[in-house]
């Protein structure tokens, strides 16, 4: 069975997650600029001499669909690549897929798909 990955990364790591991506020849993503917060609730930053609090943060949200098998070696990927050491590096979501359909045609795929 197919799986989704779903990872919210630094947006300065979107390079190198995609490089290790295209590494285990995983080329279907998607790729979303999005914005939140983790445990940490608000980040105090300085602008030209004034603090302020940052309460959601950008991020980049990357979706990946890969075969039951390559599973463990993607997250393993994204997890090296996109790890800095500081709070706020992100997190890797995991989940079955249990049907997947292709517009264009309508057709059901096999629950196995992990392309196209």
């Amino acid at each position: 069975m197919a799986q989704l990955i779903r990872t919210i990364i630094r947006p300065e790591k979107l390079d190198d997650v995609q490089d290790a991506l295209a590494g285990l020849c995983v080329s279907g993503m998607t790729v979303t600029q999005v914005h939140g917060r983790g445990d940490r609730r608000g980040e105090r930053r300085v602008h030209r001499g004034r603090e302020y609090t940052v309460h959601l943060t950008p991020r980049m949200q990357l979706e990946v669909v890969v075969n039951e098998e390559s599973t463990e070696e993607a997250v393993g990927a994204i997890m090296r690549a996109a790890r800095t050491g500081r709070p706020g590096d992100g997190m890797v979501f995991v989940s079955q897929v249990c049907e997947t359909f292709r517009i264009r045609t309508g057709i059901k795929e096999s629950g196995d798909l992990a392309t196209g």
